[in-house]
């Protein structure tokens, strides 16, 4: 079977590309760098929109540019028609018409050229066309005013589409690059290879100190669109929620909860299943639950801050809420309801204790109640993703059956939660 042309570019709508933009999530950010390389395949972002509203709008525009196949121009005045919509200001470029003219394009055109090589990645690999044309090709664009050496120095060459090289050099590779790329057979990569362009130049992984980036590719562009779009959102949620402060995240994880919390579940769920399984930890790390915005409000006004708003748990402290003598001594909570902790905590009753400058949340079992104990802007040490490091965070370290008598005392105040 013969693939299908190829009847792409700027101004033609595309399955592929609209499809790409579509999946993103919305994600508040205050810098363009908030998140970078890979993890823009995932999230939808415009440097200073913190709004769920306007970000809906934001991304909407940018869509529409791409299924209708607007020009730059086009796109402006939606951008501008946004911005005046939700009286947003203080974004770089605002107070000009260059400036506006100049912030519109940015955001057109890496929108733009990340989705059109996401679509061209989607389509690259799919089997028919790493069957027919296994290589690949980078092109520069000789429409660009000032061409990058590096990028004139890559143009023709030709490699095989699992080599490392694409991994980092897919284009675009920075601010304004029109580069591409395309696909070849076999028979076409083995040519280019006797013609001396099937190895990349030398130094071609060497990093940059000031971007962190191969020498040629702008600060955080360093990756293949499209290839990462089938990861979990999750891991990048977990890193920006402990960067963000606490009112800003919370709002963010409720904007973002009715697409992620199943998949927050699926991540947590077989840590407990090994635990339970192996009766072994290893300082491994979950997030589990995101402390809502109004229980951070709450918290505020009882003069406790929280550094941000997420909340892990270890399979060592997991661990131990599992152990024998705990079940024997009927103090233990039930299996299911670790194994399905992400869920509860998001529907259960959160209190302060004053005594122990703890959260506890109060867990509904039926006839009987349970309670989840968190420590607050906690100096932990564990295993996050993979890497042995000390956080600030917020910790689930213990639960149990409870007494909704003990409630009563004067140590715990109940906080509001947002419904």
């Amino acid at each position: 079977m013969t693939p299908a042309p190829l009847n792409i570019g700027f101004g033609t709508p595309w399955a592929d590309q609209i499809d790409f933009l579509r999946q993103k999530l919305r994600l508040p950010t205050q810098r363009w760098d908030d998140i970078q390389r890979a993890a823009h395949d995932r999230a939808f972002i415009v440097a200073g929109a913190a709004k769920a509203d306007l970000l809906a709008d934001l991304q909407g525009a940018v869509t529409r540019a791409a299924e209708m196949g607007m020009g730059v121009a086009q796109f402006q005045r939606e951008f501008l028609a946004v911005v005046a919509k939700h009286g947003w200001t203080g974004w770089t470029g605002e107070g000009s018409a260059a400036g506006e003219a100049w912030r519109a394009r940015i955001i057109y055109q890496t929108n733009m050229a990340s989705s059109y090589a996401a679509g061209r990645y989607r389509q690259f690999t799919a089997p028919d066309y790493l069957r027919l044309r296994p290589y690949w090709r980078y092109i520069h664009s000789e429409s660009v005013a000032h061409p990058r050496p590096q990028h004139m120095a890559w143009h023709g060459l030709t490699l095989p589409h699992d080599h490392p090289f694409w991994q980092t050099h897919f284009a675009p590779n920075g601010w304004g690059c029109q580069c591409r790329i395309t696909c070849v057979s076999r028979q076409e990569g083995e040519a280019s290879a006797r013609a001396g362009l099937g190895d990349p130049p030398a130094g071609w992984n060497q990093l940059d100190p000031k971007t962190g980036a191969p020498a040629g590719i702008d600060k955080g562009f360093d990756y293949a669109p499209g290839a990462s779009v089938k990861q979990s959102f999750q891991r990048l949620i977990d890193d920006k929620l402990i960067r963000l402060n606490a009112p800003i995240g919370a709002a963010m994880w409720e904007a973002l909860k009715p697409a992620l919390l199943q998949e927050r579940l699926a991540a947590w769920q077989p840590v407990f299943d090994a635990v339970r399984l192996n009766k072994q930890a290893t300082g491994n790390a979950t997030m589990v639950h995101t402390v809502p915005a109004n229980t951070v409000a709450a918290l505020a006004a009882n003069a406790v801050t929280l550094e941000n708003a997420a909340v892990w748990m270890r399979d060592t402290e997991l661990m131990h809420a599992l152990r024998d003598g705990k079940v024997l001594r009927g103090a233990a909570l039930p299996d299911q309801v670790w194994r399905d902790l992400p869920l509860l905590l998001d529907s259960a009753v959160p209190y302060l204790d004053t005594q122990n400058n703890t959260l506890l949340y109060v867990v509904d079992l039926g006839a009987n109640a349970g309670k989840v104990v968190v420590k607050i802007n906690y100096n932990e040490k564990g295993r996050f993703d993979g890497v042995r490091q000390r956080i600030v965070s917020n910790f689930v370290v213990t639960g149990g059956a409870l007494e909704l008598g003990d409630l009563k005392a004067a140590r715990y105040k109940p906080l509001t939660r947002q419904e």
